[in-house]
């Protein structure tokens, strides 16, 4: 288990109630990341129409997260 703080933009603010949070998680990956914070809040957005970054480098659904990390999820804009 590892803990990363977490911040989101956008839609994904207003469906998690806050702009910010730590979370406890066992996700390897910002996918992995992502699927267990779409569960725990119910986001309506899929992975691929947001733009992830960790630790301020953008980062695909494979890329790595760690204990420590700051995940960023934003919307992207099209």
């Amino acid at each position: 288990m590892k803990t990363v703080h977490v911040h989101y933009f956008g839609e994904l603010s207003n469906e998690a109630g806050m702009a910010e949070e730590d979370v406890d998680t066992i996700a390897a990956t910002v996918g992995e990341l992502y699927d267990e914070l779409r569960t725990r809040h119910g986001f309506s957005m899929p992975l691929v129409d947001l733009k992830a970054a960790v630790n301020a480098q953008f980062r695909g659904q494979g890329g790595h997260v760690g204990d420590g990390d700051t995940v960023i999820f934003a919307p992207l804009i099209r």
